[in-house]
């Protein structure tokens, strides 16, 4: 649909922010003030059929880097579709600590609701990643947050979970990430919990949802809504929603893909439910869950997860033990494993591919934690870095920052030898940003090295840099 750029003028009294506001529909309308007392900024989207004489829902988005822009762009053709108000701050960061970050929200939370017209009891917070974890701590502190919509995250925190508080929580997964395992238990613990919840699960090469996911997960929130009397209840939007869930679940078992058609079901009971009649869809459940595709597909995802988790176990057991004791050795099992996986990419089995994918990404975020981990020590472990960062070129040769840590961190501790290898490694793997290797940290004396130049001139033919002294 053709963007709509119109402006909205709002004034906001005195006692608010004594301004008037120009704000966007249909667009993002960024450096919102939160208010005069405190440097915070936040951006706005209204849809294009935003008017001030009707209450709105309205999803936080929650983004622990402060790219609320961002944030709130990733969301913005559901929220047009399904008619949200998105906001995202700029200040929440994961540099602070939960408590600081949750005041953070609150005062953005308070901004918006002395512009917006909010409908009562449909205020939501979403966020990908540790944004979609942050988001699910919030109901906990703020009582008028009903419901959390997580992409690729679980509950940050199960037990804080107040059953007289609940909120309702959907979660959006690719069967590739390496937390689609943890997502899915977090349902079965939700459920036991009696805690309202939904799975999106979707199988793509992308790991960010495609739009008509992410409307279906605002779809079902409007559709609790109804069920709960914070709404109107729509009869067609009802009828409309169940048949547009019913064919996707009928088009997932024609593609055989039964897990993800069984999900759905599952889903499509909880929110149908308390709106109409599901006898036909129960008899559907049965019929599927009889089914030896279903039988069979269940059968070999549960022993692929059952080989992830000691897979899994080895890589955590394996990077400690190299991490303590220094050991380089190792580096040579773990060219290995990446093989292994590479192999596995290659499979005819989606359930293996799948593994691979969450196994990768599993491993990459293991070492991540423990780079940071050990960069915020007082006393630096530079070793240990260095291994970690060597082992990091290893399980994602295409990430550069890795092989530039490495041959930095070497420089600095006279190690030429490795430093020119990685060098070498580096420019194999097709990096050519000259003026970044050129003014790369501790490494001076290495830059004028005959052995350094010939590389370089090896993979960059006829490149000529003047050198940078630090």
């Amino acid at each position: 649909m053709k963007k709509i750029l119109l402006f909205l003028f709002i004034l906001i009294s005195a006692s608010a922010l004594s301004q008037e506001l120009r704000l966007l529909r249909g667009a993002i309308t960024e450096n919102l003030i939160v208010n005069d007392s405190v440097s915070e900024t936040y951006s706005l989207y209204l849809p294009t059929n935003f008017n001030v004489n009707e209450t709105w829902p309205v999803v936080f988005v929650m983004d622990l880097d402060g790219k609320g822009k961002a944030a709130v762009s990733m969301l913005m053709n559901a929220s047009e579709q399904e008619g949200y108000v998105l906001a995202s701050s700029n200040n929440i960061s994961d540099s602070l600590s939960i408590s600081n970050n949750v005041l953070v929200a609150n005062r953005m939370f308070n901004a918006v609701f002395q512009i917006i017209p909010t409908a009562k009891n449909r205020t939501y917070t979403a966020g990908f990643g540790s944004g979609g974890m942050f988001a699910s701590i919030l109901p906990t502190f703020v009582k008028e947050i009903k419901g959390v919509v997580s992409i690729g995250a679980s509950v940050g925190n199960v037990e804080i979970l107040n059953a007289k508080q609940p909120f309702q929580f959907i979660g959006i997964v690719n069967r590739n990430d390496f937390n689609f395992r943890s997502m899915y238990v977090n349902k079965q613990i939700l459920n036991k919990l009696k805690f309202p919840n939904e799975l999106l699960v979707y199988d793509d090469e992308r790991n960010l949802p495609e739009k008509d996911i992410i409307s279906s997960a605002f779809r079902i929130l409007t559709l609790t809504g109804m069920a709960k009397g914070y709404l109107n209840r729509n009869d067609s939007l009802v009828r409309v929603s169940y048949n547009e869930f019913l064919t996707k679940s009928n088009s997932l078992m024609s593609n055989q893909k039964p897990l993800l058609a069984a999900y759905l079901m599952t889903d499509m009971e909880k929110v149908f439910y308390p709106l109409m009649k599901l006898d036909s869809l129960k008899e559907s459940q049965k019929i599927l869950k009889r089914s030896p595709s279903f039988r069979k597909a269940n059968r070999s995802q549960n022993s692929y997860f059952l080989k992830e988790s000691f897979t899994k176990e080895d890589y955590s057991y394996y990077l400690e033990e190299d991490i303590i004791t220094y050991n380089y050795a190792n580096l040579g099992w773990w060219n290995f494993q990446m093989e292994e996986l590479n192999k596995l990419d290659k499979s005819a089995v989606l359930f293996e591919r799948q593994m691979s994918t969450r196994l990768r990404g599993y491993i990459n975020a293991l070492i991540s934690d423990n780079i940071d981990y050990i960069s915020a020590d007082e006393e630096l472990d530079l070793e240990a870095l260095n291994l970690l960062y060597m082992i990091k070129t290893i399980t994602s040769p295409a990430e550069y920052d890795a092989y530039l840590k490495v041959i930095s961190t070497s420089s600095k501790m006279e190690d030429y030898g490795t430093a020119l290898f990685y060098l070498e490694e580096l420019l194999k793997n097709g990096y050519t940003n000259t003026q970044e290797l050129y003014s790369l940290e501790h490494t001076a004396l290495f830059r004028i090295m005959p052995e350094f130049n010939e590389v370089v001139e090896k993979y960059l033919k006829g490149a000529r840099y003047d050198i940078i002294e630090q």
